[in-house]
């Protein structure tokens, strides 16, 4: 408690220390008031009264004291946002008395300072989300992506992912890791990096062309069917019916689909290209004879030496692990291609040579992964030892204390 000529002294006072105590102190008493109307409304006028004060440390003591309540009034913080910047950012991130109509003329403005305060509001609407990202301000726009804990407008990811991300790393980034983003926005941007990538003088100058454009094609084809799998995994098909309608589920992506273990998106597409239900496919795939399942295949336009040779990929999957095990999936690429080296007697079909192509590339790209997985269970295995089996020990040294 403060006296009433204590408190007119402090307002009085030349020293603006004192001055912002005393406007704390009136926004304090104006909040917890339970008094008289008049009382409550001398109180009223003496916050007005600050406003006015010529020292910002006195108006930001009496922002201070209103900061963080509802009850705080609003002709009050509507002056505050229009003080001096450390004010009014003050206000405009923290104030919960403030609506959205209060805010949206500030975002509009276009002070790159106060649209990051507005994106650090503890709350925000759908409608200050979508103004914020419409100002293009890239701080903000990080900020609000970083956010778990808001609902950006998909539209607006989207937006966001065939627009101004593209040429932006880090904007590419932050969408990226972004658990909103829908999966057709997401594969532009993946197929935004390859692209990237590929320009790179450093990328350029330390990978000859053609592996190069085989490393960044297999990655892209790897991420396409990779979200096609996480989207059918949560019973959303909208990914693949896209893929299927704009004509981007070739042979290879089906066959990469299978070889990396993304059966449910592989299901997928079927489904769409046959026009048959999801669940009619994946019972055919899972355990369907040769026969059922050329039918299917061929319902979804495949040429017969094509559908031959995915049903017999689909029938050497069904024995193997080709999600998780590595080794696996090149037994059953290099299976796959002896048999069609055999088949056609070395012969490949017109029809087969761009599958088949794709199939040697996996050969060699598993082959060396496989290779890497036994040399690291080989090391784990000799616990230690110097030499590899067959050669001499290594020579025994002295080992002399030390200087």
């Amino acid at each position: 408690m403060v006296a009433y000529q204590d408190f007119v002294s402090l307002t009085q006072s030349g020293n603006s220390e004192e001055r912002g105590q005393a406007a704390h102190l009136a926004a304090q008493a104006y909040l917890a008031h339970t008094g008289p109307a008049d009382e409550h409304a001398a109180l009223y006028a003496a916050l007005i009264g600050f406003l006015d004060d010529p020292s910002v440390k006195v108006r930001a003591a009496l922002a201070y004291g209103l900061l963080h309540t509802r009850e705080a009034p609003r002709p009050i913080l509507l002056a505050l946002l229009q003080d001096a910047p450390v004010i009014a950012r003050a206000v405009a991130q923290y104030s919960p008395a403030l609506i959205d109509v209060d805010l949206l003329g500030i975002v509009r403005g276009g002070d790159p300072a106060m649209l990051l305060a507005v994106a650090m509001r503890e709350r925000l609407s759908a409608r200050l989300i979508e103004t914020l990202l419409a100002q293009g301000d890239k701080p903000s726009i990080l900020k609000l992506l970083s956010r778990d804990d808001l609902q950006v407008p998909e539209a607006q990811l989207i937006a966001l992912a065939t627009g101004v991300a593209l040429e932006d790393a880090d904007l590419r980034g932050a969408l990226l890791a972004h658990r909103q983003l829908p999966a057709s926005a997401r594969l532009v941007l993946v197929q935004a990096v390859a692209q990237k990538l590929a320009q790179a003088r450093i990328v350029k100058g330390a990978v000859a062309p053609a592996r190069l454009e085989r490393l960044l094609r297999n990655a892209t084809d790897t991420a396409l069917t990779g979200i096609g799998e996480a989207e059918a995994a949560a019973s959303r098909t909208d990914y693949a019916v896209d893929l299927v309608i704009t004509e981007r589920v070739s042979a290879r992506v089906m066959l990469h689909a299978v070889v990396n273990g993304h059966v449910l998106f592989f299901a997928d597409c079927l489904a769409e290209l046959a026009e048959a239900p999801r669940e009619k496919v994946f019972t055919l795939l899972e355990s369907g004879s040769r026969a059922a399942l050329n039918a299917l295949l061929a319902r979804c336009g495949l040429g017969e030496a094509v559908r031959n040779m995915v049903a017999r990929l689909v029938f050497h999957a069904r024995a193997a692990d080709l999600a998780d095990d590595v080794a696996a999936r090149h037994f059953v690429v290099t299976a796959l291609t002896e048999e069609l080296i055999v088949e056609h007697d070395g012969v490949i079909p017109a029809e087969l040579e761009e599958a088949f192509g794709y199939l040697c590339e996996q050969n060699v790209t598993l082959a060396r992964k496989a290779a890497r997985g036994v040399m690291s269970a080989f090391a784990d295995d000799v616990h230690g030892r110097k030499t590899l089996p067959g050669l001499p020990p290594a020579p025994e040294y002295l080992a002399l204390p030390a200087a």
